[in-house]
């Protein structure tokens, strides 16, 4: 885990020639934190290839160790989870450190609720500035109590309940956290949990309770919603799971390789579900070039092939409704509105500001110090492209500590006159550590 009083590591990306090769991304995030949670709760051995070896899922393995589940990696990189069953997770002995990961957090602590247990979170300084209280509002509803620092902040401390009360809940922001954190605490409540979701999220929770023998079901209704009933007290039935690559991952690599006059990247092995897949949507009407090749299914979720190729792209005025489908990825899809030709318009963004960073104020203020006219909304952002004009470059770009602001500066500094330094590449580790390694292997860093 990273240290706070370690030292900095500020870094510069400079233009870059045209990038070509194949490459493939680490693990989806989302579902290797998943796959560790629902394998803890199995009875019996799951395994897990192709899990994201970054910090935060690290985290979670390391609390789901803590309360009674054995979790090893082998030689070939494949993770063995032997579980101790719904209901069965043990009392932690010490703080549970989430590091910056905020999915292990929101969502350990809705797979707590339901246990008769105490546990105290804490995270780095960043994740500590983060609100709870969006997870911590429904959970109490289910009898769980929490402890929390100021503005339901980290550290926090709560306390299950067992029985838990199931709950009925209509989600008041499109969140995948909340409604995760919800289903995980009513596998080990009594009887139906429902959560209805006006605006479609990330389903990977869903499809992998489903997977693991839960009794779930979802209903979606004419206007989009979705209803999504658990029945409790589940006992779910250990797996083999197969990790495709992370398509929050995968945009930089895309937007790099989209940007990069004369480039041909091929990306391979990425999920493609569609409540993650908003980012190839938006890119392809901007004039992106993005082909999806050898399309399958791996473990009940899309995967294909991304051959990307240098585009002219043009400024765009996105849904907001489609937001949830790409909310981590907008960072770097700012970075192709600044070298599109004409304005683009993103709204709907309020999430944003309670990410690892403010990432609307962030990415605002790290554009203009390298050249590219914005404007800040509440709710958004606009960009006046530069018509594939290089940005000018600069730096140090201010991260705050959150790897997806400090990657997508890093993309901008292929495509700068004068480079782009980034304040510190740390905070790159809690999700894909093999960031400056994967450009490097398609020329992107020389």
């Amino acid at each position: 885990m990273t240290q706070p009083d370690d030292q900095p590591t500020p870094t510069t990306f400079r233009a870059a020639p045209a990038l070509a090769g194949s490459v493939t991304v680490p693990g989806d995030k989302s579902i290797s934190h998943r796959s560790l949670m629902l394998s803890a709760l199995a009875v019996g051995e799951s395994r897990v290839e192709g899990l994201l070896e970054g910090e935060d899922v690290l985290a979670t393995a390391a609390a789901m160790r803590a309360m009674g589940a054995q979790i090893d990696r082998d030689a070939e990189g494949i993770w063995h989870v032997h579980g101790v069953g719904v209901g069965g997770l043990l009392q932690p002995e010490t703080a549970l450190d989430m590091g910056n990961s905020g999915t292990s957090t929101r969502l350990l602590m809705g797979l707590l609720a339901s246990h008769d247990l105490t546990a105290t979170f804490t995270g780095d300084a960043s994740l500590s500035k983060r609100p709870m209280a969006r997870v911590t509002e429904p959970l109490s509803r289910m009898g769980a109590s929490f402890t929390t620092s100021p503005g339901e902040r980290l550290p926090l401390t709560m306390r299950g309940a067992c029985p838990a009360v199931p709950l009925d809940y209509r989600l008041p922001v499109a969140s995948a956290q909340v409604k995760s954190a919800i289903l995980l605490a009513g596998l080990n409540a009594p009887g139906i949990t429902r959560v209805v979701e006006p605006v479609p999220t990330r389903d990977h929770s869903e499809r992998m309770l489903r997977g693991f023998g839960a009794d779930l079901s979802v209903e979606t209704q004419p206007d989009g919603t979705r209803i999504i009933t658990l029945v409790g007290e589940a006992e779910l039935k250990p797996q083999q799971i197969i990790v495709p690559g992370d398509p929050s991952s995968a945009a930089f690599p895309m937007v790099a390789a989209l940007l990069v006059p004369g480039s041909r990247v091929t990306i391979g092995n990425v999920g493609l579900n569609a409540t993650r897949a908003g980012l190839i949507d938006l890119l392809r009407e901007m004039g992106g070039s993005i082909e999806i090749v050898n399309a399958r299914e791996v473990g009940g979720e899309p995967v294909g092939d991304l051959i990307v190729s240098a585009s002219a792209l043009t400024g765009v005025e996105p849904d907001p409704a489609r937001a949830p489908s790409m909310i981590d990825e907008y960072p770097v899809a700012f970075i192709a509105a600044a070298l599109a030709q004409g304005r683009s318009i993103f709204r709907g963004l309020e999430e944003l500001r309670v990410k690892e960073s403010d990432r609307i104020t962030t990415m605002t203020n790290g554009l203009r110090a390298i050249g590219v006219t914005v404007e800040e909304l509440d709710d958004g952002i606009i960009i006046e492209g530069s018509g594939g004009a290089p940005l000018t470059g600069g730096g140090p770009i201010a991260t705050k500590l959150d790897h997806r602001i400090a990657m997508s500066f890093a993309v901008a500094g292929l495509v700068s006159r004068e480079g782009v330094t980034i304040d510190d590449m740390r905070p790159v580790a809690t999700s894909f550590p093999t960031f400056v390694p994967l450009l490097r292997d398609i020329g992107g860093v020389q």
